[in-house]
């Protein structure tokens, strides 16, 4: 700013933000979810194999109006009983690739597909603020190597 001829307080010196979406994938070759089964198929091939039984992983399947996958953003990776995904991460993910709606998704390590009170609490959290945005939360889905477990089907959305 010093160079047209302004001076301005050290404070006044901010970040850009830029919101910015890039794919390779064309819109034609998108996947799309048209049931649970599908999604949790997607989830699989996307998943670690090496880890699914080691690690808590929490991704977000980002969807356009036509239910067709836009991507999958990776929100976070933990340990062997637990992770933190961060809400505000989420929907920053989801608003800035333009999602229509997301489906929840994490691991059990263990094995067992039934949702803690923290999975459900998380869910509540997470489909109330996007909701704000016209967000909507499809489903939260718990999958292990084994099989899968749907927020949507056992009526917890």
């Amino acid at each position: 700013m010093e160079q047209l001829g302004m001076n301005f307080p050290e404070w006044t010196r901010v970040a850009e933000v830029e919101l910015v979406y890039k794919t390779t994938v064309k819109a034609s070759e998108r996947p799309k979810i048209s049931s649970v089964k599908d999604c949790y198929q997607l989830l699989k091939e996307l998943w670690n194999e090496n880890t699914i039984e080691m690690q808590e992983e929490f991704k977000v399947m980002l969807l356009n109006r036509g239910n067709k996958v836009i991507g999958v953003y990776e929100a976070s990776a933990g340990g062997l009983t637990g992770t933190v995904a961060d809400p505000r991460l989420i929907l920053a993910a989801a608003i800035k690739s333009l999602a229509v709606s997301i489906i929840l998704s994490h691991n059990h390590p263990s094995g067992n597909l039934k949702p803690s009170r923290a999975d459900e609490e998380l869910t509540q959290k997470i489909k109330a603020a996007a909701a704000y945005h016209d967000i909507k939360v499809i489903d939260h889905i718990i999958i292990t190597s084994e099989g899968y477990y749907s927020f949507a089907n056992e009526g917890l959305l």
